[in-house]
Parts: structure tokens; C-alpha cells; sequence
């Protein structure tokens, strides 16, 4: 398996009978390893990590969540927290083999849910990237302001391509806008991203609801697994403090910043981030 090969395509059947898209790579007989995206994202967040895991052993599942890529809507338009852990469940018991859960944003707080709460998946690990148990509500604001915008969509991939760019100040752009075609859909003689639109609707109550804090952090401590919380050393949505809280309140979770990311993580700064993460599922396989 070389880290450039391309990914094989699956479905699962998520919470409801809803159909989920993945991207796999690797054998199947490796140990199982999910890579969750955060919100607004597809499963192509990971098309650089995906494969190098492989390549390292491990078989490797990146789902497009619900409403997200070419995973199926919600058909009553509910996109909350709860829907996207029983979508983990549903993967994880698909699966088997108790597979490492790789969560960013959205992604990894599906993840805590799912592992820690009744009836929480066989997980054998947690990897949050730059999410914690409360979010900066500055940082939150933006992403949510940044999925609102361009409702009329944009006239060519390139005008897409700058909007991120614009999000992301801090990312060089890229020379070739082409990447950012899979983050994309046609719609009449408009490209519109690859979401519901009805999805920044339930995130706007997600930011910090009373109760919800604590509920992640117990979350956490009853997964009973080791956990790696990965943060953007730039990062506006987890704050240092609160990932320094989320440690310490937490007895098997451990922090590394990776320096100069924002909070897409992985696809700030791909290579520093598996130099992040590599040690830690190393102990864990």
C-alpha cells in the first residue's frame, strides 16, 4: 500500500437507515481507524491523511456525516449532535475490530458522545482535532457566519476557491482551485458547497448550550480510552485554557498543539499532524 494510492468506496447505514459514503483505504484486516470531518467539510478533508495511515497499517474509514458530501440529508432536516453519534454507533458496530475514532470539530464531538455515552461504541481510542468541551464563541461565530454566506452559490470554482482562502487568511493559497471542486455541487448553472442548507440552522444553538459542557466532559471520562486532543496553536475555536481544563479534567486524555495550524487542522498543516498523531496510535495499536 503506497501513500499515494486511491481510495475504494463504501457505504454504511447510519442511524435511521440513512446512507453514508465513505473513502477507504487499506486492508481490511489491519486495525480499523474512522477519520470524522468536522461540520461543513466532506470526507475529502482527509484525502491526504487517509492514505498514509494506510500506508502505516491501518485500515482506514473517512465518511461523509450525514447531509454532508454525497451522504444522504436528514430527511426532516435535524442535524443534531445526538443523530451524528448514533451515525458513529452505527459505523463503529459495522465495523468491528474496535476502531481508533479520528473526530475533528463535528466530527470529534459525534465521537465522544458515541464512545462515552450508552450505549457507547467499542472504541480502542480517541483523537479530537482542535475540539474540546466548550467552544470559543468568537471562533464558533465565524464558522457558522461562513456557512451562511454565499447562499446564491458562486459562477466557477475559482470564485469557491477564494471565499476559503478568505476564511483562512493564515492558509497560502492554493496555486490550482481545482482542489476544492469535491467541497462542491452543481446546482442549475451555480456551484453551491456540498451540504444541506438547512444545516447551519441546528448549528446555531450548538455553540454552548447550558449542560452541554459538562455532558462532553463526562462523556470523555466514561470512553474510558486513551485520548489525544490535537489543537491548532492558532486556533479561534479551542482556547488553551479550555484544552488545558478538558486534560485535567479528564485522566486519560493528553494534549499536543500542532504549531501554526488554524482550527482545520489537518488541512493547515497535513504533515505536522500526522507527526502529531502517529506516536500516539502507535501505543494504542
Amino acid at each position: 500500500m503506497t501513500a499515494g494510492a486511491p481510495p475504494r468506496h463504501r457505504d454504511f447505514v447510519g442511524h435511521g437507515g440513512i446512507r453514508l459514503t465513505a473513502n477507504v483505504w487499506g486492508e481490511e484486516s489491519s486495525p480499523p481507524l474512522v477519520l470524522l470531518h468536522g461540520g461543513g467539510q466532506t470526507r475529502h478533508a482527509w484525502d491526504r491523511t487517509g492514505p498514509r495511515l494506510a500506508a502505516l497499517g491501518w485500515w482506514v474509514i473517512a465518511p461523509d456525516l450525514r447531509g454532508h458530501g454525497t451522504s444522504a440529508w436528514s430527511a426532516d432536516g435535524d442535524y443534531a449532535l445526538d443523530l451524528f453519534a448514533e451515525d458513529v454507533r452505527a459505523i463503529v458496530a459495522r465495523l468491528g475490530g474496535r476502531p481508533v475514532l479520528v473526530g475533528a470539530s463535528l466530527g470529534g464531538l459525534a465521537s465522544l458522545l458515541a464512545a462515552g455515552e450508552a450505549p457507547r461504541a467499542a472504541t480502542r481510542a480517541l483523537v479530537l482535532v482542535d475540539v474540546a468541551h466548550r467552544p470559543d464563541p468568537r471562533g464558533f461565530r465565524r464558522i457558522v457566519a461562513f456557512m451562511r454566506g454565499h447562499p446564491e452559490g458562486f459562477a466557477d470554482v475559482g470564485e469557491a476557491a477564494a471565499a476559503v482562502s478568505a476564511h483562512v487568511p493564515h492558509r497560502p493559497r492554493p496555486a490550482d482551485p481545482e482542489g476544492i471542486r469535491t467541497n462542491l455541487r452543481r446546482h442549475g448553472d451555480r456551484w453551491v458547497w456540498h451540504w444541506d442548507p438547512l444545516m447551519p440552522d441546528s448549528f446555531e444553538g450548538r455553540m454552548d448550550p447550558p449542560g452541554m459542557a459538562e455532558r462532553l466532559l463526562d462523556a470523555a471520562r466514561h470512553a474510558d480510552v486513551p485520548i489525544l486532543l490535537v489543537r491548532g496553536g492558532i486556533s479561534d475555536l479551542v482556547r488553551e485554557d479550555v484544552a488545558e481544563q478538558f486534560c485535567d479534567s479528564v485522566p486519560r486524555a493528553r494534549r499536543i498543539d500542532v504549531l501554526g495550524a488554524g482550527h482545520m487542522v489537518a488541512g493547515d498543516r497535513n504533515d505536522h499532524f500526522l507527526d502529531a498523531i502517529v506516536p500516539f496510535l502507535e501505543r494504542v495499536e
